[in-house]
C-alpha cells in the first residue's frame, strides 16, 4: 500500500456538508415511504462536488482519500442513508480506479466526461441468487460468451443491486464461457438491450435505496468494455483495499444514521414535558445518564473510524487489517445507540410519525454489508490463536 498521503479534498466542499445533510433529511421520510429516490438528491450531492470526490488526480479530480470519504458518508448518512449508500458505491468505484487503473480508455473517458457535467451513478453488481456474496468464495452464474463481432453477450441475474434503476454504469461480475474460464467486470451502460430492472425490493430498512434485481438477457458488451478479466483466484476477485474502503465507509454511513437518531432524541427530551413532572425530560438524571452513554459510544466509534481511515491513507502498517474489526465495533455502536434511544422514549420511538422509527429500521441494515460480523470475528480469532500458538 502506498505511503503517500492523498491530495487534500477542498475544504469549502466539506464545509457544505451540514447544509447538505439538512437538505437530504428534509426529504428522507418521503423517500422512505415511497421507496424511491429522485435524481434531484444526487444533483445536490453532485453540485457540492461530492459525487466525484474520489476521481483520480491524474484525471483532474480531487482524489479524496478514505478519511475525507468517511467524513462525507457520515454526513450523507445522517441526512438520507439511501442517498449515501448509492453515493458510496460511486465513490468506491472512482477510488478503485484511482488506486489501480482497470477501466479501458474508451468507457473511462465517457464516465469522466459525463460525471463532470451531471450526476453519474455507478455500482458493481456481484451478488447472485445462488452464490450470495462472492466474498465467501465461488464463481458467478452470470456468463459472458463471445459474440461474432468480437464483443461479449452477457446473461444472468444480480440481486441486491443498490440504486439499480438510477445507475448509469453497471459493473457486472461474470465468468466467460471459454475453455479456460476467466472472471471480470463487464461494463454495461444503462438502457442496453436485454437489460431489465425487476422491482422486487421490499425491505425493512433503506427502502429508498431500491436494491432491486437486475436481469441480463444476451446483453451486448463491446470488446473494450471489460475490466480486470483474469483467471479465477482464491480471493473471489475482490480488491482487498476496496474492502477496507467498504468497511470504514459504510461504518461511517451508519454512524451518521445514529447521529441523526441521537439528535432527534435530544430535541425530544428538551420538548417533552410530562404534566406530572412539570419540567422537560432532559432535566432528569436518568435521561441525562442514558444520553451520556449514547454520546460516549458514538464519539468513540466515530473517532475510531476517522483515525483508522487516516492511518490507511497514510499507509500505516497494519491499519488496513483493522478495518473489518472497526466496522464491527462501529456498526454495533450505531445499532445499540439507536436501540437505546427507542427504549428511552417508549412508544414515541416506534411511532411512524417520528423519524426514530425510520432510523432504527435503517441502522439495522448495517449488519448485512460485507464483511459481516461472523467472518470478521472468525478471522480475528484464528489470527490471534495462530499468533499465540506455542512453539514446538
Amino acid at each position: 500500500m502506498t505511503t503517500t498521503a492523498p491530495p487534500t479534498f477542498p475544504a469549502p466542499a466539506l464545509d457544505r456538508l451540514p447544509e447538505l445533510t439538512r437538505a437530504l433529511a428534509a426529504c428522507a421520510a418521503t423517500h422512505d415511504r415511497d421507496a424511491e429516490l429522485p435524481l434531484r438528491d444526487f444533483e445536490l450531492v453532485h453540485e457540492a462536488g461530492l459525487l466525484t470526490a474520489t476521481v483520480a488526480a491524474r484525471h483532474g479530480g480531487p482524489q479524496a482519500g478514505l478519511a475525507d470519504t468517511v467524513r462525507i458518508l457520515r454526513a450523507l448518512g445522517a441526512g438520507d442513508p439511501a442517498v449515501a449508500l448509492v453515493t458510496a458505491m460511486t465513490l468506491f468505484t472512482h477510488a478503485a480506479e484511482a488506486r489501480t487503473p482497470s477501466w479501458p480508455a474508451g468507457p473511462l473517458g465517457e464516465l469522466l466526461t459525463e460525471s463532470a457535467r451531471r450526476p453519474v451513478l455507478v455500482n458493481a453488481l456481484r451478488v447472485e441468487p445462488d452464490l450470495g456474496s462472492p466474498v465467501r468464495g465461488g464463481l458467478p452464474a452470470t456468463t459472458a460468451r463471445r459474440a461474432p463481432d468480437g464483443g461479449w453477450r452477457l446473461t444472468g441475474r444480480k440481486i441486491y443491486s443498490t440504486g439499480a434503476y438510477l445507475l448509469d454504469w453497471l459493473l457486472v461480475w461474470a465468468v466467460t464461457d471459454e475453455d479456460r474460464p476467466r472472471v471480470g467486470s463487464f461494463l454495461v451502460r444503462a438502457g442496453s438491450p436485454g437489460l431489465a430492472v425487476e422491482p422486487v425490493w421490499d425491505h425493512l430498512g433503506l427502502r429508498a435505496s431500491r436494491s432491486d434485481d437486475v436481469l441480463f438477457t444476451d446483453v451486448p458488451v463491446p470488446a473494450d468494455h471489460v475490466a480486470g478479466l483474469s483467471h479465477p483466484g482464491v480471493d473471489g476477485g475482490r480488491d482487498p483495499v476496496g474492502g477496507v474502503w467498504n468497511s470504514l465507509g459504510l461504518a461511517a454511513l451508519y454512524l451518521g444514521v445514529a447521529d441523526a437518531a441521537r439528535d432527534w432524541l435530544l430535541g425530544f427530551l428538551h420538548e417533552r414535558t410530562p404534566s406530572a413532572l412539570g419540567a422537560p425530560l432532559a432535566t432528569l438524571a436518568r435521561f441525562q445518564s442514558a444520553v451520556g452513554e449514547i454520546e460516549v459510544a458514538l464519539a468513540g466509534a466515530n473517532r475510531l473510524v476517522a483515525a483508522l481511515a487516516a492511518a490507511v491513507d497514510a499507509g500505516e502498517p497494519g491499519a488496513a487489517d483493522e478495518a473489518g474489526g472497526a466496522k464491527v465495533l462501529a456498526t454495533r455502536a450505531a445499532i445499540d445507540a439507536v436501540q437505546q434511544a427507542v427504549a428511552l422514549v417508549g412508544n414515541h420511538g416506534l411511532a411512524r410519525r417520528n423519524p426514530l422509527e425510520r432510523h432504527l429500521r435503517n441502522v439495522l441494515c448495517a449488519r448485512v454489508h460485507t464483511p459481516q460480523d461472523d467472518s470478521v470475528l472468525l478471522t480475528a480469532g484464528r489470527t490471534a490463536l495462530d499468533r499465540s500458538r506455542p512453539v514446538a
